[in-house]
């Protein structure tokens, strides 16, 4: 049972993070739909905000299969 609190933590804290992400990705999706002049960082930040959903969503499957199997 600590195992899975601590699962349902380190989740909480990707959400945050996700969170923040979506945010910066807005922002860099931004940058690169008005047509500055070099983008290479803002795609950078696109493709790290898409590793931190990647990283989210699995932990968000991994932790509720978890879960479910203590309830059942």
């Amino acid at each position: 049972m600590a195992k899975l609190k601590k699962q349902i933590k380190i989740t909480m804290a990707l959400g945050v993070l996700s969170l923040f992400a979506g945010l910066a990705g807005h922002l860099a999706l931004t940058d690169i739909y008005h047509g500055e002049a070099n983008v290479g960082l803002e795609w950078n930040i696109v493709r790290v905000c898409a590793l931190v959903f990647l990283v989210f969503i699995g932990a968000t499957f991994f932790t509720l299969r978890r879960a479910l199997r203590i309830v059942e």
